[in-house]
């Protein structure tokens, strides 16, 4: 395993932000960090790039302490931070040797490295253009660029779309899988956004400091397996005993909604409407998603 998180814990002051987290990543894949604000994902980020030593419990990114050996670390990772680290007042190429001078490259080592990030994220075209002069999608690519250019292990990225339109964070993810395919480069990413976290390989769900669920997206989804089913009602705190009742079902009551995992959802449906006739203004129904995963494990919305 490159990545290994083992019983981290971490507290500001008496709030507690991570509550024994574990996990592992394994050599080559993406690796997502999926929970809602708050959920203790930022915390643990900021522990794995080293810009914070935990509280308790230990993290090793490729071999190296993350608390006892963070300049080690610091050699072997990529970091794409939220907020924009580029100086829009420089070229996308300006911004690249200027990274490059802080890892220590220069002359033909650093136009080597330089050229082959170029390349990579299809910025070879923009390189002589001011970042200030570039789209949200092409700046987010800029910044990859700039923590691929020491050839780092790992790529650490907190929220890589945010702020993208559904285009731009397309391609940034084409370039994402480029890199784990052609390089083999692992990918640990912190999001919030299901439609990302649905391409990883494997996830962690992180809910108030802790994971509550782990595996592949598929996996995960699988759990719940049949149909979702939601149910819009004028009493629902009433309907819902009654539905439980006549049919035997597990159910949940979430924001004034009847919500039941069934198979053949659409076989309960009717069922449903004919038993209480006039008691149900709407359904819908849907298969699981990662969204009905986390309020399966937590009983909260993901929000």
């Amino acid at each position: 395993m490159i990545v290994a998180v083992e019983q981290l814990a971490h507290y500001y002051g008496s709030r507690q932000a991570l509550a024994g987290v574990s996990f592992a990543v394994r050599r080559g894949e993406i690796f997502g960090l999926l929970g809602p604000n708050g959920s203790g994902k930022s915390t643990l980020f900021r522990i794995l790039s080293t810009m914070m030593a935990p509280s308790s419990g230990r993290a090793v990114v490729a071999g190296f302490d993350v608390d006892r050996q963070p300049e080690a670390v610091r050699q072997r990772i990529g970091v794409v931070f939220q907020s924009q680290s580029l100086d829009k007042k420089l070229t996308v190429e300006e911004n690249l040797r200027s990274q490059g001078h802080l890892y220590g490259l220069a002359g033909r080592a650093l136009r080597q490295r330089v050229e082959s990030v170029l390349g990579t994220l299809g910025l070879t075209e923009r390189r002589r253009e001011l970042v200030e002069r570039l789209s949200g999608g092409l700046r987010r690519r800029v910044e990859v660029a700039k923590a691929l250019l020491h050839q780092p292990e790992v790529l650490l990225m907190d929220e890589p779309s945010s702020g993208l339109d559904p285009g731009a964070r397309r391609e940034l993810w084409q370039h994402i899988e480029d890199l784990r395919e052609r390089q083999g480069v692992t990918v640990l990413l912190a999001t919030h956004i299901l439609e990302e976290a649905e391409r990883c390989d494997r996830l962690a769900l992180l809910h108030e400091g802790r994971i509550v669920a782990e595996g592949a997206p598929a996996e995960l989804k699988a759990r719940i397996g049949g149909d979702v089913v939601v149910l819009e009602a004028a009493d629902p705190d009433g309907l819902g005993p009654r539905i439980r009742e006549r049919f035997g079902v597990d159910l949940r009551v979430v924001d004034g909604r009847v919500r039941v995992e069934i198979a053949n959802g659409h076989r309960f449906i009717a069922e449903v409407v004919e038993a209480f006739p006039g008691q149900v203004r709407s359904v819908a129904l849907h298969k699981p998603t990662l969204e009905d995963v986390f309020l399966d494990e937590t009983g909260a919305q993901f929000r």
